[in-house]
C-alpha cells in the first residue's frame, strides 16, 4: 500500500531552503566572508604552487632542499589570507619574489612589501629575465641576504614551527 505522505526526510530539504532560514539563507556575515576569503586564498596558493613560473621553477630548484646556506624555504604561502609569496626562509624572515613585466612600478607590490616588512620580513624582488639569465648573481644576493639578516627571536607564524632550537 504505498501513502502520499512524504518521508520525513524528504521535507528536510525545505528546511534548507532560502525562504525557511535553513543553511541557505543567503545570509553572509563576516564569518562567511573570512571562510570564503581563506578557502580562495587556498585555492589561488596551491594552483600557484601547481603551475610555477619558469622563472619561479629556476629559484626554487635553488632554494628547496636547505640547499643554500642550509636555508629552509617554503614556496607560494598564504600570508594572513591577504598575501601570498612567492618564497619565504621564516628563520632568516626573509621573503624572495620573482617578479614579471607587470611588476613595474606597481603601487600594489608597494604596499604589500610595506605590510611584509611590518610583519618583520626583508623583501628581495628579482625580475624573471634575470633569474633565468644570471642565476648565479641572484643566488649570491639571497645568500648575501640571508648571511645579513639576523635570526629574529620573536614568534613565528601561527603553525610554523621554531626550527631555530
Amino acid at each position: 500500500m504505498s501513502s502520499n505522505n512524504p518521508s520525513p526526510l524528504a521535507g528536510e530539504e525545505g528546511a534548507r531552503a532560502e525562504g525557511v532560514g535553513g543553511r541557505g539563507c543567503g545570509c553572509y556575515t563576516p564569518d562567511h566572508q573570512l571562510h570564503a576569503r581563506h578557502a580562495l586564498m587556498t585555492e589561488r596558493t596551491k594552483a600557484m604552487r601547481g603551475e610555477p613560473t619558469e622563472a619561479e621553477k629556476r629559484l626554487w630548484s635553488i632554494l628547496r632542499g636547505k640547499r643554500l646556506a642550509g636555508s629552509k624555504w617554503r614556496n607560494q604561502v598564504n600570508f594572513e589570507d591577504r598575501y601570498i609569496a612567492d618564497f619565504v626562509c621564516f628563520q632568516r624572515r626573509l621573503i624572495v619574489e620573482a617578479d614579471g613585466g607587470q611588476h613595474s612600478e606597481n603601487s600594489y607590490d608597494e604596499q604589500r612589501d610595506r605590510w611584509f616588512e611590518a610583519q618583520g620580513f626583508r623583501v628581495l624582488r628579482f625580475w624573471n629575465n634575470d633569474i633565468l639569465s644570471n642565476s648565479e648573481g641572484v643566488t649570491s644576493i639571497i645568500l648575501a641576504a640571508l648571511e645579513t639578516t639576523p635570526s629574529p627571536q620573536t614568534p613565528l607564524p601561527q603553525g610554523e614551527r621554531d626550527l631555530r632550537k
